[in-house]
């Protein structure tokens, strides 16, 4: 795996999930000493919101929980970003496919769903809490940080030095 690895969240408007998921991640990034190693950043399908600031009721949730999504501005997704990022996360099935839209043949294999991490929810989107009554922010706040830890740990996997895999697996191969 190379470094840094670059990740991109993306949702339609870049606004409230992807900016979310890339705080959660930064932080989760922070706290295990891995800023030299991982980059992140979000965008959006569309960019109708393009500089704008995320939404309140989202940076209320995620401040509650000790996430800043202050200084993060929407931003359009473009086709530099399809070959600047390693891994690309989609927020939902729409956005997947607008993405892989955009694609060219080799980038398509970087394009997955946030929610393809997850490890204690069962839901394969983080819904977009403008389309859902009652604007469940807490629950797209829980998926989010469900994904992205057990995105985290794919990665601490991959980017673990190969000598340590080795003097692993010799010594699990020793206990045998």
């Amino acid at each position: 795996m190379k470094t840094p690895f670059r990740i991109l969240c993306v949702c339609m408007s870049n606004v409230c999930r992807s900016p979310t998921a890339e705080a959660v991640l930064r932080q989760l990034i922070e706290r295990n000493c891995l800023g030299d190693r991982i980059e992140v950043s979000s965008a959006g399908t569309h960019g109708y919101r393009a500089g704008d600031a995320c939404d309140t009721n989202s940076q209320r949730v995620a401040s509650a929980r000790g996430y800043d999504l202050s200084s993060i501005r929407a931003r359009k997704v473009g086709w530099q970003d399809m070959e600047y990022f390693d891994l690309i996360l989609a927020m939902d099935r729409t956005n997947l496919y607008n993405l892989r839209r955009m694609a060219t043949e080799e980038q398509l294999m970087r394009i997955r769903l946030l929610m393809d991490y997850a490890t204690r929810f069962s839901e394969d989107e983080v819904p977009d809490p403008y389309l859902t009554l009652g604007g469940r922010f807490e629950l797209v706040l829980d998926l989010i940080e469900d994904a992205a830890t057990g995105l985290l740990e794919e990665l601490k996997r991959q980017l673990e030095p190969a000598s340590n895999k080795a003097a692993d697996f010799s010594q699990r191969t020793m206990q045998l």
